[in-house]
């Protein structure tokens, strides 16, 4: 279904201006140009922890440049998207998850320059790990979740402002697990329904689907797919031919595999392995589709590196 196009790193190990990265998100700013964002520092949740910008143009990496900081506190899990005529940069601050506060900035030149942070509403935190879906009516939905000391649960977070105002549809929980899912992935079925993919705490173990058939404001329980999930972000894609393209971890986060459906997600078939490597980390995924049909990856390598992988996807067999 795919095959790998380019391997690399977006930083060299001797570049690097930080000991520990991770959770990186990609968008395509131009036709062959992108712009990736993670966050660097000592390690996660340290004070020192920023968020780091590098660009992608005529086929190299900038070096990493630093968008956001907190002295007082740490940042987290930065998120990237593309909207009319400006980027929008969603990420968190605060000491722990437990008690971050949402928060946003403004690109009107490409993620060349970022205007002040802006704060989110209380109870708000924007897309917490993998990228909004722009509704058919206009709106930005956002998959976010929470978690507190011995309960998660994943919500939908509903701008149609970029950002100015919020609405918020939920929990979506699975049934009778208090340690539940988090960190949704929403998208399009071919019908016209709203489906979104989540991972999920060690007790369930596979990724899990919740379904929307009123447009975002109402979601089903979160039920396990076959997909094996060992608490572990992931992200996917909906093609242009309408099939799903998934990055997940299996049993570990030493083995980070791409997964395609072509019935919205009811069924899977695994395509490629990117990483395979006990006792090194391969996770928190980014994967989008850039406007010449190549799929790019993101993921953290080893919590030390980003790598970026570009995949060519095979002619479409939908109609067999």
């Amino acid at each position: 279904m795919v095959t790998i196009v380019k391997e690399e790193f977006t930083f060299s190990e001797e570049s690097r201006p930080f000991n520990n990265c991770h959770v990186s998100t990609i968008v395509e700013i131009n036709k062959d140009e992108f712009l990736v964002t993670y966050w660097g520092g000592s390690k996660e949740g340290a004070s020192d922890v920023k968020i780091y910008t590098q660009r992608h143009v005529h086929g190299s990496w900038s070096s990493p440049v630093v968008v956001d900081e907190e002295p007082s506190a740490t940042v987290w899990s930065p998120v990237l998207h593309k909207a009319h005529n400006q980027l929008l940069l969603f990420f968190r601050v605060g000491p722990s998850f437990q008690t971050w506060t949402g928060c946003m900035r403004r690109s009107f030149d490409e993620g060349l320059t970022w205007l002040e942070r802006e704060l989110l509403p209380a109870g708000i935190i924007g897309p917490v790990k993998d990228k909004p879906l722009l509704l058919k009516n206009g709106d930005l939905l956002c998959g976010s979740s929470m978690q507190s000391w011995h309960a998660w649960a994943s919500w939908m977070e509903v701008t149609p402002d970029l950002g100015k105002t919020w609405r918020k549809y939920g929990p979506i929980t699975v049934p009778n697990h208090s340690m539940s899912v988090l960190q949704p992935v929403p998208y399009y079925t071919k019908t016209g329904l709203l489906r979104a993919l989540m991972k999920s705490h060690e007790d369930i173990g596979r990724v899990c689907m919740s379904e929307s058939r009123d447009g975002g404001c109402t979601w089903s329980d979160a039920m396990p797919t076959q997909l094996l999930n060992p608490d572990s972000g992931i992200d996917a894609v909906k093609l242009f031919d309408d099939r799903l393209v998934l990055v997940y971890n299996t049993t570990s986060r030493g083995i980070l595999k791409v997964g395609v459906s072509r019935d919205d997600g009811d069924s899977w078939t695994e395509v490629l392995t990117l990483e395979n490597t006990q006792g090194m980390e391969f996770s928190y995924p980014a994967i989008i589709q850039a406007s010449n049909g190549l799929i790019h990856i993101t993921y953290t390598y080893n919590r030390t590196q980003i790598k970026h992988v570009v995949l060519q996807p095979s002619v479409s067999t939908l109609s067999s």
